[in-house]
């Protein structure tokens, strides 16, 4: 029987690949095939339903097949434990972030913040590229 931590366990390794994210994200906007899924990356369609099927594994996507179509659902209600975990972490405001930066500034110890560079090609940005 797995406990509350190892499913924590499971759900992040699930979601520690960029593909299998990106995977999570585009099912957050509806129930989609496999083929669909599949569109965006540059790997076979063998090598995406191997990440799907570990999602499906993590219990994070129920997949159901209707005739030669294979179709994926998010389980969302099984991100609820990883999301209630990672809230413990949220709770600071941004006016809690903006005075540790004026402190850290303040004290020398601030350098200069860029946004991270984002990589082309990224998986888990194919969603938001393409449907700009």
């Amino acid at each position: 029987m797995q406990t509350a931590n190892d499913q924590l366990d499971t759900t992040f390794a699930a979601l520690a690949d960029p593909t299998r994210r990106a995977i999570v994200s585009r099912l957050l906007e509806g129930d989609c095939t496999v083929s669909d899924l599949a569109e965006p990356f540059e790997m076979s369609l063998a090598a995406v339903s191997k990440h799907i099927a570990l999602l499906s594994r993590a219990g994070l996507v129920e997949q159901r097949r209707e005739g030669r179509v294979k179709w994926c659902r998010l389980m969302e209600e099984a991100l609820r434990p990883a999301s209630v975990w990672m809230a413990a972490f949220g709770g600071f405001t941004d006016a809690d972030m903006d005075a540790l930066e004026g402190q850290l500034a303040d004290m020398g110890l601030l350098a200069e913040i860029e946004e991270p560079a984002v990589a082309e090609g990224d998986p888990a940005m194919a969603w938001q590229e393409r449907s700009s």
